[in-house]
């Protein structure tokens, strides 16, 4: 058997949909783009939605519209994807690492306000894996120091607190569309916002920092005419091709949210007894969509004697599960300790050890829409044999 970390899911539906940009003949961004932002805006229940390339640039352009300035900085959290921490770099401002909470794998909020100084502009939350950051904490501390927010809602399309979407809470949120995201269009991004200045100027930086998309020039009157460049802008422009896709894949979003849920429970309830795995948590009033079924390896309390020995049980764990056909992955990196940023900041692993234990000790099990039954169950009898070889060779007291 093979099993994947994750699997798109794909029907005739859209395979319909971007045969559409191919027979018109425009497959550069136009009304399918226009389509999956309504689409998408309707959905998360915010004013604006623009789509972009991929997240980072999402990233990149929202912090770009809300003028972040070199030498500035912003608070991230220390375990995430890189691209989090990239954006802020890619305008030469200053990522200032937040760690996290072990739990949640989110931000911890009761660190932010020490990081706070007169040169801080934001805060870029995560909310990682799906599961959604403390946002009610973290917009106070922004209120309070005048900050703004910005989310990185990646991993957590469809995820909640209370009944407000995750993206609507902050000045601007920004989702993916990677294939192991919940839909996909292959590559792809969206920032969502309230304001239409953002969302004005995020339509003109991602297309060049021109005054007018191609599409919209062309179905004018002086449609030969060139526009006007009021930005210094970034080729950031999603196809209609992917536009059309992500129209397609929205139409199957509940579906596929349903699913993951539910594979989510299954595997709560048929792992809770594995005593060296701990499993993800779900605060009340959260919705988390479980982008990933992120887990920690857990034997023994983790410490810096003891952390090599554990990381290296996890990965013969994950080897194991490798042979038996089945993918893992850790959960994501303690990016602060990755060398482009140790190297430049200085930074070493005892400074974030919640984020750098996370990553060592994070185990990410195969979780989709579509995965069968009898795959599922092929990973839990896997683990649980891994759970009697571990005990056989008395790791576990």
């Amino acid at each position: 058997m093979n099993i994947p970390l994750t699997r798109p899911f794909f029907g005739k539906e859209e395979l319909e949909a971007i045969a559409k940009p191919l027979q018109s003949g425009w497959v550069v961004q136009g009304p399918h783009v226009q389509q999956f932002e309504e689409k998408m805006a309707r959905f998360v229940g915010s004013r604006e939605a623009v789509a972009t390339s991929s997240c980072t640039a999402a990233l990149h352009v929202a912090l770009a519209a809300l003028e972040l300035q070199p030498g500035q900085e912003v608070i991230v959290p220390a375990f995430t994807w890189v691209a989090t921490a990239n954006v802020v770099e890619f305008l030469h401002a200053k990522p200032v690492f937040c760690d996290i909470e072990l739990q949640t794998f989110n931000l911890d909020v009761n660190r932010i306000e020490e990081l706070i100084t007169e040169r801080t502009a934001g805060i870029l939350p995560v909310h990682q894996f799906g599961l959604p950051a403390e946002m009610d904490r973290i917009l106070f501390l922004a209120e309070k120091h005048h900050l703004w927010v910005v989310e990185d809602c990646a991993c957590a399309l469809g995820s909640r607190i209370s009944d407000r979407h995750v993206g609507t809470f902050g000045q601007a949120g920004c989702f993916s569309f990677h294939p192991r995201k919940c839909i996909t269009t292959g590559e792809g991004g969206m920032i969502v916002t309230d304001s239409e200045e953002i969302a004005r100027k995020a339509r003109i930086l991602r297309n060049h920092g021109a005054s007018i998309s191609d599409f919209s020039r062309h179905q004018s009157e002086n449609g030969f005419l060139l526009p006007e460049f009021p930005f210094m802008g970034f080729n950031y422009r999603m196809t209609d091709i992917q536009g059309a896709l992500g129209c397609a894949q929205m139409q199957r979003l509940q579906w596929i949210l349903h699913e993951r849920i539910q594979k989510a429970e299954q595997y709560f309830e048929a792992l809770k007894e594995i005593e060296w795995l701990r499993l993800p948590v779900v605060p009340d009033g959260m919705l988390h969509t479980f982008q990933s079924f992120v887990c920690l390896f857990w034997p023994a309390e983790p410490s810096w004697d003891n952390l090599s020995e554990l990381h290296a049980i996890r990965n013969r764990l994950m080897h194991f599960l490798q042979k038996q056909g089945i993918a893992t992955r850790p959960g994501t990196v303690a990016v602060p300790v990755q060398t482009y940023f140790s190297k430049k900041y200085g930074y070493q692993p005892h400074m974030f050890p919640e984020a750098y234990i996370a990553e060592k000790l994070s185990v990410t099990l195969p979780l989709y829409a579509g995965m069968t039954e009898e795959e599922q169950n092929f990973v839990i009898s896997q683990i649980k044999r891994f759970d009697f070889k571990l005990r056989k060779t008395a790791v576990i007291n």
